[in-house]
């Protein structure tokens, strides 16, 4: 990494209301973590969350921006070098799909919490890291980039051949 070089993490905590995410993100410990990863800048997106990060941050340099929401997130994290977002499978696999680096902060405030499911299994297969926002310091400290694996999406031919064969289509 050279001098100067701009590292981003971007924050997306969705559409909905996680404050819980952004509130561990905007903590001196979490910021303290991503300057010792060699992280820059800081930009989340808020949703319609009520608390407001602050921009200052203590003796570090890392420096901070928010917004609410935009009609694309694509290319925030096509810019990031590292991702850390809410469990929402459109965030998740879009975040695999552009090959960034993950770490999925589950909310526990949700009910029937269908998405703590799906964070868990990726991470259990090392396709990004997993956290709550009260171990989102921890993880960011002891993630190891390198033991990623990337994310190939399953191909669906033989659940397509299957189903032609099984409704009477010929096959190929």
């Amino acid at each position: 990494m050279g001098d100067g070089e701009k590292r981003t993490v971007f924050v997306t905590g969705g559409t909905t209301c996680f404050d819980a995410l952004v509130q561990a993100v905007d903590s001196e410990r979490v910021k303290e973590a991503l300057l010792q990863k060699g992280y820059t800048h800081l930009l989340i997106q808020m949703g319609r969350g009520t608390y407001a990060p602050s921009k200052v941050t203590g003796n570090s340099t890392l420096q901070v921006d928010y917004f609410t929401f935009s009609p694309s997130i694509a290319d925030y994290i096509r810019e990031a070098s590292l991702v850390i977002s809410h469990a929402g499978s459109g965030s998740i696999f879009e975040t695999l799909r552009l090959s960034k680096p993950l770490i999925v902060v589950v909310n526990e405030d949700l009910m029937d919490n269908h998405q703590s499911e799906l964070a868990e299994e990726l991470a259990e297969r090392k396709h990004l890291f997993c956290a709550r926002p009260q171990t989102l310091q921890e993880t960011i400290q002891a993630m190891d980039l390198t033991t990623l694996q990337p994310y190939v999406p399953g191909d669906a031919k033989p659940v397509v051949t299957l189903i032609n064969k099984f409704l009477g289509f010929p096959g190929e």
